[in-house]
């Protein structure tokens, strides 16, 4: 090959170089991971909704995966190209597939490591949580519950009681992701900004009681989450993981003392009352396997 050839074949390759790189003040395809519970979707206030018995759960499975896909028109719209969806209610197959873009990808059904995270790795740029609910301490909110409105009367990190937003807020910080976004009722949102003040809210119901609301219809709320996901997108740089520090201490306080006897067989588990016991885990992520265990281990799965 000749000098000649030489050098241009450099400038052939300099050009693709340049052409494959991103256009100046423009970003590269980014991924958002996008957890969705349903007791805060806009309009959803009691069991008549939750569950495949309720007479309205038809619909809301739609309504679920409409605020999905307003999310994702959102994250889009601010340059994310890759998702993943966490179906993260009841039997965790709640979202209708059928409705959903060919280029996403769903975690369905339990049980699972990192919970409503699953899947969640270093990779993602940044989280969204759609239809959350505030905690089970807290006095308001829709449905307000822990893990599970049956069994837990509190769920404590490192001795702070916490709502679900946050459990999932520190898994994904635990791979330095962000919640940069939450959409749910106002005191849901207003509990999970004490701990991630960052992120965007979008209120889509006003608590009245457990079981009711002042609510927006589903088409605005669509609207809202699509609005939100993308301010939330365009200034995520301003917005920091949620971490917390390690060792992780967990407390739980079930409703009922059997499972805190029984439980505290094990030698990582102490008993520290009638109905509480405390388990103590290297990092958010033995803690979420722990929990995985507590809430989903049932001796009648065994052949």
């Amino acid at each position: 090959m000749t000098a000649h050839q030489w050098r241009r074949l450099a400038g052939l390759a300099a050009l693709l170089v340049m052409l494959a790189a991103p256009v100046q003040g423009q970003e590269a395809g980014r991924k958002l991971y996008i957890s969705v519970d349903m007791e805060g979707l806009a309009g959803a206030v009691s069991g008549d909704q939750l569950g495949p018995a309720g007479f309205e759960y038809g619909q809301f499975r739609e309504f679920m995966t409409r605020e999905v896909l307003a999310a994702i028109r959102g994250a889009r719209a601010a340059g994310f190209s890759e998702f993943l969806i966490s179906d993260s209610h009841g039997n965790g197959e709640n979202i209708r597939l059928d409705m959903l873009p060919d280029d996403v990808q769903i975690v369905r059904s339990w049980p699972r490591p990192l919970m409503m995270m699953e899947g969640i790795d270093e990779s993602f740029d940044a989280a969204v949580l759609i239809g959350y609910h505030a905690g089970t301490t807290n006095p308001a909110g829709v449905r307000a519950h822990t893990m599970s409105s049956g069994r837990l009367a509190d769920v404590r990190l490192n001795g702070e009681s916490v709502p679900e937003a946050v459990l999932s807020a520190a898994i994904a910080g635990h791979f330095g992701v962000p919640v940069i976004m939450m959409s749910g009722d106002d005191a849901a949102l207003a509990e999970a900004q004490e701990t991630l003040p960052d992120m965007e809210a979008a209120v889509v119901k006003w608590a009245y009681s457990y079981h009711s609301a002042r609510t927006m219809t589903p088409a605005a709320a669509y609207k809202l989450i699509e609005e939100k996901v993308k301010a939330s997108a365009e200034r995520m740089d301003e917005i920091q993981p949620y971490r917390l520090l390690n060792p992780v201490t967990l407390d739980l306080r079930f409703k009922n003392y059997r499972p805190s006897q029984m439980l505290a067989y094990l030698p990582i588990v102490e008993r520290t009352d009638a109905h509480s016991i405390r388990y103590v885990g290297e990092d958010i992520i033995a803690i979420s396997k722990f929990l995985e265990f507590v809430l989903n281990y049932e001796a009648g799965l065994e052949p």
